[in-house]
């Protein structure tokens, strides 16, 4: 029997990847957001709308969450579990906490509902592509169950390991990208103060030892033509995450100085009045000599 699959949380994410599992799975999917406009942006798919978390819970076999964060997370999860069939699986998309995560299967296995953490990677136009990566935390059994919905998703997924492993990486991915932006928006300024085109720049460095994905996309199409799209990941929402991995780092006992002069930049872009832009703005930041004042 094809499963029924629900999706809660139709935004900047969300939204296309219920819109690929639609268009690949051959079943029933559900989708719930608080959001007229996210849920009219389905309404030319086979996307069934529900008027409620728990009646989406109620009807689904499998329900994916892509939610602003980890609080979301469980309230959303309490409504789940209090609606949802024993045996139903809960995967997680969002990007919480590896704690949160583990509250949220502890949660949910209470009422025999399977949970998975799954944070994806990458950005909206790799979402609307369905070429996603997606990390995993989740037991082999689970973890086997739920690859098909991930594959409507994504071109690379990784098990990393049991509930919590899927944050762990994801967490360790974004800092990368975050703290490889702020130095790419230094030497760019730098290179165009010195006579070198942004663009110029990029291509010779792309060729080069320096290359990176964050070069190739942030860097060639936001950062070089200074094109920040509106309804993109925020630097407001880039300090959350990064809190995220301080409260990890805490917990483990990991000093993270480089990681920390990161977090003071996107600080400073929030403050500077950067905070709902496009977090590649912070070139913008760079540019102002804002933290030079600080």
């Amino acid at each position: 029997m094809t499963d029924t699959i629900g999706f809660i949380g139709l935004g900047v994410m969300g939204g296309p990847m219920c819109r690929n599992i639609a268009t690949k799975h051959s079943g029933r999917v559900l989708c719930f957001d608080l959001s007229h406009a996210a849920r009219a942006a389905l309404a030319d798919t086979k996307v069934e709308q529900m008027e409620s978390v728990e009646a989406l819970a109620n009807e689904a076999d499998i329900v994916c969450l892509s939610l602003p964060g980890g609080p979301q997370v469980l309230r959303v999860a309490e409504s789940i579990a209090s609606s949802a069939r024993p045996g139903t699986i809960v995967v997680d998309l969002s990007t919480t906490t590896v704690a949160d995560a583990r509250e949220a299967g502890k949660l949910l296995a209470e009422q025999e509902i399977g949970f998975a953490d799954c944070p994806v990677a990458r950005t909206r136009e790799a979402a609307q592509q369905g070429k996603l990566s997606i990390m995993v935390g989740a037991i082999p059994e689970l973890y086997d169950r739920i690859r098909p919905v991930l594959d409507y998703m994504a071109s690379d997924v990784t098990h990393g390991g049991d509930v919590g492993a899927g944050q762990v990486l994801k967490l360790v991915n974004n800092m990368l990208v975050f703290a490889n932006t702020v130095a790419l928006a230094e030497m760019i300024v730098l290179g165009e103060r010195a006579g070198v085109k942004a663009e110029t720049l990029l291509e010779a460095v792309s060729k080069g030892s320096g290359d990176s994905f964050v070069l190739r996309n942030h860097g060639m199409k936001a950062m070089a033509p200074r094109q920040f799209p509106a309804h993109s990941f925020p630097a407001e929402y880039v300090l959350k995450d990064i809190s995220y991995v301080f409260d990890l780092a805490d917990q483990t006992g990991t000093p993270l100085p480089a990681a920390n002069q990161a977090r003071a930049y996107y600080a400073a872009a929030v403050e500077n009045g950067f905070g709902d832009k496009y977090f590649p703005s912070i070139i913008q930041l760079v540019e102002s000599d804002a933290m030079e004042k600080n």
